[in-house]
Parts: C-alpha cells; structure tokens; sequence
C-alpha cells in the first residue's frame, strides 16, 4: 500500500478521491475550482483505469489524515488575507496573487473569459486596442494567455506584449470599466477593487508558454523595437535549463508531482547534467529504471519534448508561487 502513493501527482489523487464520491458530491466539489484545476482534474477522472485498491486506500488516508488537521473557521478578511500569504510567500510573490484572487471574487466579465478555450477569447478581443488586449491577457493564467497570444495575427503580438511588458498597475476604476464591458456579453454585476496586472514577468510568463519557434520569433520582433526590453523580458524568463539551479528538496518534491512519461519525453533532449540531478534525487530502483527508458525510447518529435518540458515547468512555476520551491536556486536559507 505505501508503495502507490508516491507513484500519483496531487491531481491523479484528486481525480481517484472524487471518484470516490458519489455524483452530487463531486459535482459540488468541482463548483468550488477554478476553470484550471476542473480541466486537469476532469482529464485526470477520464484517463483513470485499472486503479488498485492499495491506491484508493492509500488516498482516503491521506485526505482523512489532512481533514483532521483542518478546521470550520472562515475568515473573510481581505486584511487578514493580505497579512497571511505575505507572510507565507513574502511581498513579491504574494502581491499579484493576492490582487487576482480578490478580484476574481467579485469580476464577472474577465472571470468568464478564463471558462473560454483560447480561440473562443481570441475572437472576441481580437479587434479591441491593443492596450485592452494587453490588459485582458495580463489578467489571464500565463498559459491561457499564450493560447489566445498565438489565436492573434502575428503582426499585432509583438505590440501587445510590449504593452503587457509595459503595464505597471492599473487604476481601479479603468480595470472596472473594462470588466463591465464584458460583462455586458455574460450578464452580471462586477464591484472590482484590484489592479495589480501585466509587467515584465506576465510577458515573459506569457512567453514561457509559447512553442520554441513562436517565442524566439516574437522576442526577435520586440529586440527590434525596444532590445532594452526585450532583454528584460527574456531576463525574467524560466526555462527548463534554469532547473538545475534549483534545489535538491526542490526536485525531489517536483518530482512527486510530474508524471513519468513526461519527465522522460522532457529529458530525451536534457544534457548529462540535467539528466544527472533528477537521476540523483530519486530512490536507486527509481533512477535505474528512467534510464532504461530513456535509453529505450526511441526518437520523438522535438514539439513533444519541448511541449513536456513547458508542462514541468508549469507545475515548478505553481509550486513556487506556493512556496514550495525555490526557482532561483539558493533563495532563503534553512536553518
């Protein structure tokens, strides 16, 4: 039984315990996710076959064992919120994630948005100023933007990105406004008081997410125009090299999270190096055997590889937004 656990991503153990539930109380949970986390999870319930009973067992234990360490008590204050995950994840990291949860409360037009498929969004700011265009992305999941960013004319896409390069802030009552002629489209009531949107890490962030080819193209676009910013842009960027600076606590809980396949589709194109730092943070048996299939897997397509390293990065990015992990490599000392 304790051999299963460590073999499922927190979203694998979340689709087995809704499984679990029956159809009223899963839907109920899923209404308290976000748009996200209802995609991975509900992919996650739909690929599940065959799951040992060691491995349902092994995921009630756990959620009953953290369930017993929560309690009732809401607290509503936005203060209070404020004070907490600066604490948790210091004022850089807290700031814009705190902003986004407020106004995600209480915006409808631009929340609505995050429900769309990039096309859907692609098509209906497609024609607005590229400032709102810029604004719209910036209030988006960095991946969710880069789906929309691809959807429009690539002529347009390196004066937005400056423009989300360029934005530092946003005055209440203009994101306000902006929400309310959305929501005209969705229906509703918005009362926004949050305007921490766009910069140099939302562009880069946006970046990230965007294929090999599409990325160095649209930065060689911006170089052209501002290369200062363009620089900044590309400073801020995390890529999958970037990883070995990270850690070995780091690796060692990302590792928890990634599936398998991925990390090898991810490393066939990693140097030794790379390869090295994730074999040594994995039990023996465990690092022999992503050897053997590394070594057993035959040629894939360079998209695929690159498509698995942007996913793992995607999951070290949400890690260290929870500070869970250190991107940087060094950070804060543990003492």
């Amino acid at each position: 039984m304790a051999e299963a656990a460590p073999k499922l991503t927190g979203t694998e153990r979340a689709a087995i315990l809704l499984l679990t539930l029956g159809e009223q109380e899963a839907a109920e949970v899923l209404r308290h996710m976000g748009p996200k986390e209802v995609q991975k999870v509900g992919a996650a319930m739909a690929g599940m076959a065959n799951v040992s009973r060691d491995s349902v067992s092994t995921v009630l234990d756990d959620f009953v064992d953290t369930i017993e360490n929560e309690t009732a008590l809401g607290v509503g204050s936005e203060d209070y919120i404020r004070k907490v995950m600066t604490e948790a994840l210091g004022e850089d990291k807290a700031g814009g994630l705190i902003d986004r949860i407020l106004m995600g409360r209480n915006s409808k037009g631009l929340e609505a948005l995050k429900w769309m498929d990039s096309r859907a969004v692609g098509e209906i700011i497609r024609l607005e100023h590229p400032q709102i265009i810029a604004i719209v992305l910036s209030y988006l999941d960095a991946d969710h933007a880069a789906g929309v960013l691809a959807t429009l004319p690539e002529r347009d896409r390196p004066a937005i990105l400056m423009r989300i390069a360029s934005l530092d802030g946003l005055q209440p009552n203009a994101l306000k406004e902006l929400d309310e002629i959305l929501e005209k489209q969705f229906a509703g009531q918005t009362n926004v008081k949050s305007s921490s949107v766009g910069g140099i890490k939302s562009a880069a962030d946006i970046l990230n997410f965007l294929d090999g080819n599409a990325e160095q193209a649209l930065l060689d676009e911006v170089r052209e125009v501002d290369p200062d910013l363009s620089q900044q842009i590309q400073d801020s960027m995390f890529v999958f090299d970037n990883l070995i600076d990270v850690d070995d606590r780091g690796i060692q809980s990302l590792l928890r999270e990634v599936s398998s396949e991925s990390l090898i589709l991810a490393l066939k194109a990693a140097d030794e190096t790379m390869r090295e730092k994730f074999f040594k943070n994995m039990s023996k048996r465990a690092g022999e055997m992503l050897r053997d299939d590394l070594e057993a897997k035959g040629p894939v397509k360079l998209s695929e590889v690159e498509q698995s390293q942007k996913e793992i990065l995607a999951i070290a990015r949400r890690m260290a937004d929870a500070g869970e992990l250190s991107l940087g490599g060094g950070g804060d000392e543990y003492v």
